[in-house]
C-alpha cells in the first residue's frame, strides 16, 4: 500500500502537487470561517510552478494577494454562496492541472 501512495505522489508534477497543497490550504473549514489563508512556499516549490500558481490566483476575481517579506503570500476573499466558492477554487485548478508541462 505505501508502495503504491509513493508512486502516485512520484507521478504527480511539481504544479499538481502545489495547486492541491494551495486548494486544500483555501478549503479547510477554518480559512473558509475566517476567508483569508497564508500560504508559505516549501522547498520543494520550484521558481515556475510557484509563478505559475500565484499567476492564477491574481487574475481570480474576489480574491486579495499580499505577498509577505518572508516569501508567503496571503490571500483573503469576500464571503460568496458556498456553491460559487467551491466551483471557482476547483476551475482555477483544473486549469492549472491539464496544462503540459513546457519541458
Amino acid at each position: 500500500m505505501a508502495t503504491a501512495q509513493k508512486k502516485k505522489r512520484e507521478e504527480m508534477s511539481g504544479i499538481e502537487r502545489l495547486s492541491l497543497r494551495v486548494s486544500s490550504m483555501i478549503n479547510h473549514p477554518v480559512a473558509q470561517i475566517q476567508r483569508w489563508v497564508t500560504i508559505h512556499r516549501l522547498d520543494t516549490d520550484g521558481d515556475r510552478e510557484w509563478e505559475e500558481v500565484m499567476g492564477l490566483l491574481s487574475e481570480t476575481d474576489g480574491i486579495d494577494m499580499a505577498f509577505n517579506d518572508d516569501g508567503s503570500v496571503k490571500l483573503r476573499w469576500d464571503p460568496q454562496g458556498e456553491e460559487e466558492r467551491v466551483a471557482e477554487v476547483e476551475n482555477l485548478f483544473e486549469v492549472a492541472m491539464d496544462e503540459p508541462a513546457p519541458f
